[in-house]
């Protein structure tokens, strides 16, 4: 368990004793180790909920591409359904805005910029709102009048014309050109268009020579994931929202990193400080519906939020995850130490992460402790 995690249990730890846990932490290298896969009737009911009878050519329903399960660094579940294969380089939806997240975080600890930074600073066509800060843009709270629909509503969707049509040839550029609808930090609205930009003003942090291969050299080839892709608007912005694709075992490197806050090995390649911001709900957040996410810094959280329960109520509260559209999901479950990825193709809405977690915790860590 990491030190952040630590503190915000109320619990703390000698430095002797950190160093030696430290010491005894497994690690990937070039590949996960593997350690014994537990069995019994708890580990059948988290399969049968995972994996439920699958039918490619219905649209409707559950399909399950892949789940791996990560205990202690090691590989204790693994199973792949589909064209899937533990190989793939798989979709990632949403679950990119953590990663651009977690890019940003070692551009954090290099100094190229602050959460209290003027977006326009960094990314100049922003100039019309000159009162949005970089840290509006990894709360979702920019104020601009988004709307994150998907394909029940497309001809209103902000998002579908930003990945398909008009906004589609410079995607910055069209969320810049949206109007300010709200006090920047006074209101989350989910965009996609708020962490496109975050993309975009990684651009002139680090020149244009140097962003093509950033993420790679900042965090992916540190921690070793060799699948990532990344895709980029005609401009040569990384489309921070929605395309990235890496293999079921390298998204899980991700979840590690943050699990062991922001370590790798013995380096610090994010600062506590990044990853206590991340984990850290948005002030100013108000459920709209029962057992939303809570959101932290391109991330989400499973806290009780001003009198609300938690999203996730049969899972601790030092759970979070980053989550994708259709089921993609990496799930952090520090008290465990369980990092869990689950690549799918829902479209039905059926699947609920408290169900998955549920059993997960049943058959990989013993017991729900909720």
């Amino acid at each position: 368990m990491s030190i952040p995690f630590l503190r915000r249990l109320g619990l703390t730890v000698s430095l002797c004793a950190s160093a030696a846990l430290a010491q005894a932490e497994n690690w990937p290298a070039a590949d996960w180790a593997v350690g014994i896969t537990p069995t019994g009737a708890a580990v059948e009911a988290f399969e049968a909920y995972s994996f439920p009878p699958r039918d490619d050519a219905n649209p409707v329903g559950v399909r399950t591409d892949a789940v791996l399960v990560i205990r202690d660094g090691k590989v204790i579940y693994e199973r792949y359904a589909g064209p899937t294969k533990a190989s793939t380089p798989h979709l990632t939806w949403s679950v990119s805005k953590s990663l651009i997240a977690a890019v940003m975080g070692v551009a954090y600890a290099e100094g190229r910029f602050k959460l209290s930074d003027p977006v326009a600073m960094h990314y100049p066509p922003f100039a019309a709102h000159p009162h949005i800060k970089m840290g509006h843009l990894f709360n979702w709270a920019s104020g601009l009048d988004w709307q994150e629909d998907y394909e029940l509503a497309p001809l209103r969707s902000s998002v579908v014309a930003m990945l398909y049509t008009r906004g589609r040839d410079d995607m910055a550029a069209f969320t810049a050109a949206h109007q300010q609808e709200a006090e920047p930090g006074t209101r989350f609205r989910y965009s996609s268009g708020d962490s496109t930009v975050i993309a975009a003003t990684l651009k002139s942090m680090v020149g244009e020579q140097a962003y093509a291969d950033y993420p790679w050299t900042a965090l992916f080839e540190p921690l070793g994931i060799t699948s990532a892709v990344w895709e980029s608007d005609p401009t040569g912005t990384f489309v921070g929202s929605s395309y990235a694709y890496m293999t079921a075992r390298d998204l899980a490197r991700v979840g590690l990193l943050m699990a062991r806050g922001g370590r790798w090995q013995d380096q610090q390649l994010l600062p506590e400080a990044w990853v206590n911001f991340n984990l850290t709900p948005f002030a100013d957040f108000k459920a709209l519906t029962p057992n939303e996410e809570v959101p932290g810094g391109q991330w989400w959280l499973n806290v009780a939020f001003e009198g609300a329960p938690k999203p996730w109520p049969d899972v601790p509260p030092t759970a979070f995850a980053a989550l994708g559209h259709w089921g993609q999901s990496l799930y952090v479950l520090p008290e465990q130490d369980l990092v869990i990825v689950r690549y799918a193709d829902d479209r039905d809405g059926s699947y609920q992460h408290n169900e998955f977690l549920k059993r997960a915790l049943a058959a990989f860590a013993g017991e729900a402790q909720p």
